[in-house]
């Protein structure tokens, strides 16, 4: 039995990264996907070694132990060991694809089957039970595989539900106060790969490895798309843009984006939930007589605000509905106004005097 060489068949080096492997392997695994080469059994196979490599080599463990028995894996096991080991002909899988937006079934050898040389290092999986690897989690019934896409290191592509979605992508994204209360819109300029039009996928152009695309098959295109951030966000709140994320290794709908929002702090306005708080100077005269303040909104609009005889430094009013939108609602929050007793400076000699009569009235306690 010989040695299978995974660094080979990812085409990375043996001190590649974990990223640099699952860059690869999903490179390879888009090309080499049964879906997209139906019939092809050389492609399947192909894609079955593709799987066993990144099954091996994304885990740490696995990786460790096979970078230490490497092409002496035989001496560790005896050759009898490997050799005994019979083969099992591959599960049938079933899977619903869902990429045109009609359901069918598709039917092909299973490409998750590991080589003798796989089970001889790491033993085989244990029928009946539940087996991950590099394309989905696969339940094993009675022979049948059911296949659903999972999150986390069992599958490389990342997201949740069917294995045809391309990975989900988060971007963080900064507004300030005033654009979170009005809404906002950001450019962004997306990579999207596509089938490279020199070699129609193929990666090669009369048997020569295609410039173009490097003999991936795939070539990345700039394309740009303007996000609208709702009005009333917070930090915090994920803005999801459908369709925008990584691409399906299978061919079936894209990821979507999600931005992650922080909104920043205003100099004028502080946040509080879905209220505003700002505070508004009043001469003493109003504050002790009454009267009213001009205040400027965050949205630079102007309101009158009505304040009562002897309105004490710091008393805090209330403005029902001026506040920040309630996202998905028609409703915002309430604008609540501290406010701030001026003193009056430089008095003249008359407000000396009228000043002194006040404390003849009312002396200190």
């Amino acid at each position: 039995m010989d040695y299978k060489d995974y660094y080979k068949v990812l085409g990375v080096t043996r001190s590649a990264s974990t990223d640099e492997i699952k860059k690869s392997f999903r490179q390879l695994a888009r090309k080499y996907h049964p879906d997209v080469n139906p019939g092809n059994k050389k492609a399947e196979a192909h894609f079955k070694e593709i799987n066993e490599a990144y099954e091996v080599l994304s885990d740490p463990e696995k990786r460790r132990k096979y970078d230490t028995l490497g092409p002496n894996w035989q001496e560790q096991f005896g050759p009898a060991t490997a050799a005994s080991r019979a083969r099992q002909p591959f599960a049938t899988r079933t899977r619903t694809s869902t990429s045109s937006g009609s359901s069918g079934s598709y039917d092909f050898a299973d490409p998750t089957g590991f080589s003798d040389f796989f089970e001889a290092l790491f033993g085989r999986r244990p029928s009946g039970g539940t087996a991950t690897s590099g394309a989905g989690s696969s339940t094993a019934t009675r022979g049948r595989a059911s296949t659903t896409g999972t999150a986390g290191a069992s599958n490389p592509f990342g997201g949740s539900g069917s294995l045809n979605h391309g990975e989900n992508v988060e971007q963080p994204v900064e507004i300030t106060l005033r654009e979170a209360y009005a809404g906002a819109r950001r450019l962004y300029t997306i990579q999207q790969p596509e089938t490279c039009t020199a070699c129609s996928g193929t990666g090669k152009i009369n048997g020569r490895v295609c410039v173009t695309c490097g003999g991936t098959g795939i070539v990345e295109r700039e394309r740009r798309i303007t996000v609208n951030i709702p009005a009333g966000v917070d930090t915090g709140v994920k803005v999801r843009v459908a369709g925008e994320g990584q691409p399906s290794p299978t061919g079936g709908p894209r990821g979507d984006l999600f931005l992650i929002v922080t909104v920043r702090p205003d100099p004028q306005f502080e946040r509080h939930g879905d209220d505003l708080v700002m505070e508004a100077q009043a001469p003493l005269t109003t504050a002790m007589l009454g009267g009213e303040l001009t205040l400027t909104m965050i949205d630079d609009k102007r309101i009158t605000l009505t304040i009562p005889p002897e309105t004490q430094n710091g008393q805090m009013f209330r403005v029902s509905g001026k506040g920040m939108p309630k996202p998905n609602s028609d409703k915002r929050g309430n604008l609540l106004v501290r406010v701030l007793v001026k003193l009056p400076q430089r008095l003249s000699e008359r407000e000396r005097q009228l000043f002194e009569e006040l404390r003849r009235e009312r002396p200190a306690s």
